[in-house]
């Protein structure tokens, strides 16, 4: 990973996934936060959700941002304001890496994402059928339409 490099093109949309810490299925049961928490990120940068998919451990978005190098700094911030906000098991915050115990992280988030600018109309659609599909894939809904947890449901009605 050492060679790997971010693309910032202004005009581009992201592909981003966001991990729980240890995988902790938090982030449905605590919906309110993250809207919140995405609330608080758009009150500091100027970007569109173009699409996202929440599971209950992690979650896959599209954005695109007015100033594409402020992604990682809006993924910061959403990230920030919802381990802020978040309460810990005190067992959560003893078991971490000696490494993040020492750094006062709080258990939340994995530290790294993933991202991919999308690049064509193509790449658009295959991390929507992606997103699509990934309820179904984890056994959390039979479909897309019958997840509430995603932007593709709101189409529906």
């Amino acid at each position: 990973m050492a060679n790997y490099k971010r693309v910032f093109e202004d005009g581009y949309s992201y592909f981003i996934t966001i991990v729980t810490y240890r995988r902790k299925p938090i982030l449905t049961e605590h919906i309110e936060l993250l809207r919140k928490s995405f609330a608080y990120s758009k009150q500091r940068f100027d970007y569109h959700i173009d699409e996202i998919v929440i599971l209950p451990d992690h979650l896959h978005m599209i954005i695109t941002p007015k100033i594409a190098l402020e992604y990682p700094k809006i993924i910061a911030a959403t990230k920030a304001y919802f381990s802020k906000h978040f309460e810990v098991d005190a067992d959560d915050v003893q078991t971490q890496s000696k490494c993040r115990y020492e750094k006062r992280y709080k258990p939340v988030w994995q530290r790294r994402y993933y991202e991919h600018t999308i690049r064509n109309e193509a790449d658009w659609q295959e991390k929507i059928v992606y997103m699509q599909n990934n309820p179904v894939k984890h056994g959390l809904a039979k479909n897309i339409l019958a997840w509430e947890y995603s932007s593709f449901v709101k189409r529906s009605l």
